[in-house]
């Protein structure tokens, strides 16, 4: 029995991905958002009808919050539910703040910050009404801490945005049955930087290591826990 829809922003490829899969592999059926990655979503989507729930696939610039908001709407509307929501998407800049251009930050902030804004303002009420569900959002390791990164400042600065967005939908819709935590990857195998020697576990992380701490936020043994930070990065904040 299917356990709901699940919509997984950016799920082509890479962490969504594997966050897809593994949320098919619990039971919910999903919907595999993309930009671009057209032929990269349809074969996620063949890997994840394989496991035998179903599964669609949906193009949207997130960036857009009309596009965003029919994202949902047709996720829900296709799928039956929207039981469970995955912000994945999030663009990435790596470089000196002195270099950085203002194109640069405004897209960092568009596409983790404003886009998870979005597509969580549209899925809000829908889950309401329907009882609950469940909304992880993806962070990043140390923002929740005010950890600085001078070559990554954009990113960590929407980042914290997305763990105080969360928290604050976690606090607005407790009494909803609606729940909203944040994982928050290090440095994952498809990391564009690698600084493996600031990692105690001395390694990178895996991208089943990461849709694990997502599949816990969606069980329900999961159902007291809302507003909360789970880091997967081999102890780097520490």
């Amino acid at each position: 029995m299917s356990r709901g829809g699940a919509l997984v922003t950016g799920s082509a490829t890479g962490i969504g991905r594997g966050i897809a899969l593994a949320l098919a592999r619990e039971g919910y059926d999903v919907a595999v958002h993309y930009r671009r990655s057209g032929a990269e979503a349809e074969a996620t989507r063949s890997e994840i009808e394989a496991l035998g729930v179903r599964a669609i696939t949906l193009q949207a610039d997130v960036t857009d919050s009309g596009a965003a908001a029919m994202l949902v709407q047709e996720t829900h509307s296709r799928l039956g539910s929207l039981a469970a929501l995955v912000n994945n998407v999030g663009n990435y800049v790596y470089g000196p703040l002195d270099e950085l251009s203002m194109e640069e930050w405004e897209d960092v902030f568009a596409t983790n910050l404003d886009a998870t804004f979005a597509i969580c303002r549209a899925a809000v009420p829908l889950m309401r009404a329907a009882g609950g569900g469940r909304i992880v959002n993806l962070g990043y390791a140390g923002a929740q801490n005010l950890v600085a990164r001078s070559n990554l400042t954009a990113y960590a600065i929407a980042k914290t945005g997305v763990v105080l967005l969360t928290k604050a939908i976690a606090r607005a819709e407790a009494g909803s049955g609606i729940t909203a935590n944040v994982v928050a990857p290090g440095v994952i195998e498809n990391s564009a930087t690698k600084p493996l020697r600031e990692i105690p576990a001395g390694r990178e992380g895996r991208i089943e290591e990461v849709a694990a701490a997502v599949v816990y936020f969606v069980s329900p043994e999961a159902a007291y826990v809302t507003g909360q930070v789970l880091e997967v990065a081999g102890g780097w904040n520490l």
